[in-house]
């Protein structure tokens, strides 16, 4: 089951928990209200799975693959791991499922702190489009993920600041009426 929480400012190697001290946890309700969407899945069966099906047909994700991050399979590891840990955005939903491994996805809240949402196997995660983020391994550093799209994948990433693209605005369009 996910883990989210608020992460504390140290500079430490960023495939550490870095919770605050007290922990100070963060809910799937809290996490449903910036737009991220959560669902746990059968890892083991994902090439047969029912749910998984269901899932691609309703949000129409017909492009998929399937990318194992470690050192041994990553062609420039060092290099992308640099890249996926900086603050960015997509224009469309950033779409995830864990098949083995894990790792953190770090979300921004609406105050622009940064939450750590912890990530293993069998669980699926939906970043909205325009919500600022960044992923990085654990202490484990191997994770196996499936990436799904909408149509033809766009992998372009926007680094921070990019708040004048249309799925930026729209985005805080949605947090300011989930504030409502």
């Amino acid at each position: 089951m996910v883990e989210a929480w608020y992460m504390d400012e140290s500079a430490e190697d960023q495939r550490a928990p870095h919770r605050l001290r007290p922990n100070r946890a963060v809910s799937l309700e809290q996490l449903r209200h910036l737009g991220v969407v959560y669902r746990r899945l059968d890892a083991d069966n994902y090439e047969t799975d029912p749910c998984l099906k269901e899932i691609r047909r309703a949000e129409n994700y017909s492009w998929m693959d399937i990318i194992t991050i470690c050192k041994d399979k990553l062609p420039n590891y060092e290099e992308k791991i640099k890249t996926f840990y900086e603050e960015h955005l997509h224009l469309d939903d950033e779409i995830r499922y864990i098949l083995d491994g894990s790792g953190y996805f770090d979300v921004r809240d609406k105050d622009d702190k940064w939450i750590r949402i912890s990530m293993e196997k069998g669980d699926m995660i939906t970043l909205p489009a325009g919500i600022y983020h960044r992923f990085t391994l654990d202490e484990n550093n191997y994770v196996k993920a499936m990436r799904l799209f909408v149509g033809e994948p766009v992998w372009t990433p926007y680094n921070r600041p990019a708040d004048d693209f249309p799925a930026r605005k729209q985005y805080l369009k949605f947090l300011a009426e989930e504030a409502q």
